[in-house]
């Protein structure tokens, strides 16, 4: 439950009977054009979306009651549940004390990362920026930029050079599998750095970080071994010596956490599991080379179960969030993260990360990054004729 695996939403579906059983309706009367509307119909399309949205919105309702009634009583009783399972209310005087107490007494620090990538024929750019703020203003942004060079600078066979270079480049682009492997190799050396930042530079009390604190990139090493053991060596310092801190997830990767979070009023919390579950799937479902296996296994072992995960909901007019804290400090963390989240009541996710993110995309967001590149290439006379592939930034 805790944490999402990289392209499973592609895998959910496999075969005829899923697609029926998902959409309501078999995959060949979805591939029959004669079944497809013609131009835009936009009343259709709005009826459409008014039954459909309306049925699925009543459904959760109806679960959602269900869910109080019946499913929270139980989550405190589940085999390998933490010992803080359960359900809990926070109150307005609690999340006062920390708004004045913590947060704007610059005690608590938060992290976010960007990743922006320029492919071209003769070279691919990588930018990663961090940027560490408080509410007394930006503590640290930092940054890294990463070459990939195909074609060597000088050699003895610059025939057989050309000729190497144009097959590599026909393998990777049709084995899908290569790119993907990059693009997870890219964010697990961001999603790396933003919890180094928050070990090594960051100063305050208490720090806020994005998604799951043990990503699957970094559990994997992404399939190297460098970054694995420098993931596992700060996500220790993490768990081990640091321990205030939580983690808060903005995606939809933790959907079971999320339906029971539907069901939580504003303020109020639910503890659900450790991370050792989470650890342990991806321990067994990665192709792990040599030993590394042995020291990922060690770590889930040893750190996991100091993690434990949940749910709050800052506002029933907004999502609930999914968070990650240390077992020690899991009742104050959640009451950090909600402080900081109900400062914007329209989208309940704590406001810190978000200044976080919109600072990191002011110091190395994707217009900045572009006009360099473009700027560079017009210095070396090559100006647009590489410029095939559009600048992607996440």
């Amino acid at each position: 439950m805790a944490g999402g695996f990289p392209f499973e939403g592609d895998a959910e579906l496999v075969g005829d009977d899923d697609f029926r059983k998902a959409f309501g309706e078999d995959l060949s009367a979805t591939l029959d054009l004669d079944t497809w509307s013609q131009g835009l119909d936009i009343e259709g399309v709005m009826d459409r979306f008014r039954s459909e949205i309306a049925g699925a919105v009543d459904k959760e309702g109806r679960a959602r009651t269900i869910i109080r009634s019946e499913v929270f009583p139980l989550i405190a009783n589940r085999p390998g549940a933490p010992k803080k399972a359960g359900v809990y209310q926070t109150t307005a005087e609690e999340l006062e004390i920390i708004h004045n107490g913590l947060l704007f007494t610059g005690k608590v620090e938060a992290v976010h990362g960007s990743t922006t990538n320029h492919e071209s024929l003769p070279l691919g750019i990588t930018q990663l920026g961090i940027a560490l703020v408080g509410y007394g203003g930006t503590s640290g942004t930092f940054s890294q930029r990463l070459f990939r060079k195909e074609m060597a600078q000088q050699s003895a066979s610059p025939v057989q050079d050309a000729l190497d270079c144009i097959f590599s480049r026909t393998r990777r682009s049709a084995g899908p599998r290569q790119d993907t492997l990059s693009k997870l190799a890219r964010r697990g050396i961001r999603t790396y750095a933003e919890r180094a930042v928050l070990v090594e530079k960051a100063s305050a009390e208490w720090r806020i970080g994005h998604g799951n604190p043990c990503a699957f990139e970094l559990l994997s090493g992404s399939g190297y071994r460098s970054l694995l053991v420098a993931s596992l060596k700060v996500l220790r310092q993490l768990v081990q010596r640091h321990q205030k801190f939580v983690f808060v997830t903005s995606e939809m990767e933790e959907r079971g956490f999320l339906t029971l979070g539907h069901a939580l009023r504003a303020g109020e919390y639910a503890i659900i599991e450790t991370l050792e579950r989470f650890g342990e799937r991806v321990v067994n479902r990665w192709e792990y080379e040599g030993d590394n296996s042995r020291l990922a296994q060690s770590f889930v072992e040893e750190c996991c179960p100091d993690i434990v995960c949940g749910v709050f909901r800052a506002s029933e007019r907004t999502p609930p969030r999914a968070f990650y804290a240390h077992r020690a400090h899991v009742d104050f963390a959640v009451r950090v993260a909600l402080a900081d989240s109900i400062l914007r009541p329209e989208r309940g996710f704590p406001m810190l990360l978000d200044v976080a993110e919109t600072a990191c995309r002011s110091a190395y967001g994707e217009d900045g990054f572009l006009g360099l590149v473009h700027d560079a290439y017009a210095q070396a006379g090559a100006h647009l004729e590489y410029f095939t592939d559009r600048i992607k930034s996440r």
